[in-house]
């Protein structure tokens, strides 16, 4: 292998007293092995980077996980921390990303996190949830090794789980989505069976949904402005929840007969729900935009994007078509995490969860209200207009009635609450 000279780096690490010395080495060879490695597009960020370094150390049979997760902080520490200092713009200590110095998670527990994540993708889960049950499953064995127990045995399970509820104070549901996690790890990879499964499962009371009423909805979307806005629309007008919204694809738009097609959503079910007429006009004149910047990836030589269910195997060019482009795609080109490829995605949650977060500010809005809130808005205001529960239940693509009644009760309590007693004296 070339030599790269990381005096400096290494000298970093040592009086910042980032790394315990007996792991320096290490990070400063994952850097080498970092900087000696080719990537694909110049478009790509620093963060990119790491997860095409990532995949390349997974795709590489000879990297165990545990080393993959110390690679990789490696290099975030030289991009993030280092560099920037070494530029004369040095970050405050704090900004320094913690680094786990505790000794190396079992070989066993490794390849068996392997297997769970293999297993995951085989079953079609969301990307997103592959890496939440994994990140569990990471916390769970760390939590197994502070303790000195048997990963393997149901009551270390138990006890992570309570510990979670008991010492953390963790909500209910996040608590269920840790069972859920190790409930994977130990039925579905490890063929566990966990008796008296519901004990450890947290309970939830009823909760009610935030709503927002018609005139604070107008008033939040008056704050946000361009794509933004038009996102933000578009989610309230169909009902959509925020994750259906940016993987909308060019094709999934209807604008004959209005309606827009949610594909793979929440169990992993297709259904049909609004395309509001007011939004005909700006939504053709965004795809006239996203079309210039499809061609201008072609020409690139990028412009595929990422098909579902291995379609692009069965249609090889149908990755390049506009029709399958994501209606609202990313600024930039990025790394695929799972196949490693250099694409263009949609456009991150966080885009629409921060325009909204400014807009509820903006427009003096007192509620706890998300992205979600306006899918919630959506079912509530479409009841109060009449329309009837199957109908919405259906645009929702809820698979039971009783999950669409909960916003009966919303309706009941803003159409007909009765008056308090106070205001008849």
């Amino acid at each position: 292998m070339q030599y790269i000279d990381l005096k400096e780096f290494e000298d970093f690490l040592k009086l910042r007293n980032l790394v315990e010395e007996k792991y320096r080495s290490y990070y400063v060879g994952w850097v080498r092995r970092f900087l000696l490695s080719e990537f694909s597009a110049e478009e790509l960020s620093g963060r990119d980077q790491v997860m095409c370094f990532a995949d390349q150390l997974a795709r590489d049979g000879s990297v165990e996980e545990w080393r993959q997760r110390q690679a990789a902080q490696a290099v975030k520490l030289y991009l993030n921390v280092y560099l920037p200092e070494a530029n004369g713009h040095r970050p405050p200590l704090d900004a320094a990303p913690a680094v786990p110095a505790g000794e190396p998670l079992p070989a066993e527990a490794g390849e068996t996190a392997c297997r769970m994540r293999e297993l995951l993708r085989i079953r079609h889960y969301a990307y997103r949830t592959e890496q939440t049950y994994l990140e569990w499953v990471a916390r769970y064995f760390r939590y197994v090794s502070d303790q000195g127990l048997d990963w393997k045995a149901t009551g270390s399970m138990r006890s992570f789980l309570s510990h979670l509820a008991l010492r953390r104070n963790v909500a209910s549901s996040t608590q269920n989505q840790a069972f859920s996690a190790l409930m994977f790890l130990f039925k579905d990879t490890l063929k566990i069976e966990v008796p008296e499964v519901d004990a450890v499962r947290a309970r939830r009371g009823k909760r009610l949904p935030v709503v927002l009423s018609v005139d604070e909805v107008k008033r939040l979307l008056n704050e946000v402005e361009g794509t933004k806005q038009l996102m933000l629309r578009l989610t309230y007008g169909g009902g959509l929840r925020v994750s259906e919204t940016i993987r909308l694809r060019v094709q999934d738009l209807d604008f004959e007969n209005d309606l827009l097609f949610v594909r793979s959503g929440k169990g992993d079910k297709d259904r049909a729900t609004l395309l509001p007429d007011s939004l005909t006009a700006d939504l053709k004149e965004h795809l006239k935009k996203v079309k210039d910047l499809h061609e201008r990836d072609l020409k690139k030589g990028f412009g595929a994007v990422y098909l579902p269910g291995a379609l692009d195997k069965k249609y090889p060019n149908a990755p390049r078509e506009f029709k399958w482009q994501y209606v609202f795609p990313a600024k930039n080109l990025s790394v695929d995490p799972r196949s490693g490829k250099t694409r263009r995605h949609h456009v991150s949650e966080k885009v629409m969860q921060g325009a909204l977060s400014k807009a509820v500010k903006a427009a003096e809005i007192y509620k706890h209200a998300t992205v979600h809130t306006l899918r919630h808005s959506f079912a509530t205001h479409l009841l109060m207009g009449g329309t009837n529960i199957r109908e919405v239940q259906e645009l929702l693509g809820h698979k039971s009635l009783e999950t669409t009644m909960i916003y009966t009760h919303v309706v009941k309590e803003m159409s007909s609450k009765p008056k308090s007693p106070l205001d008849l004296l």
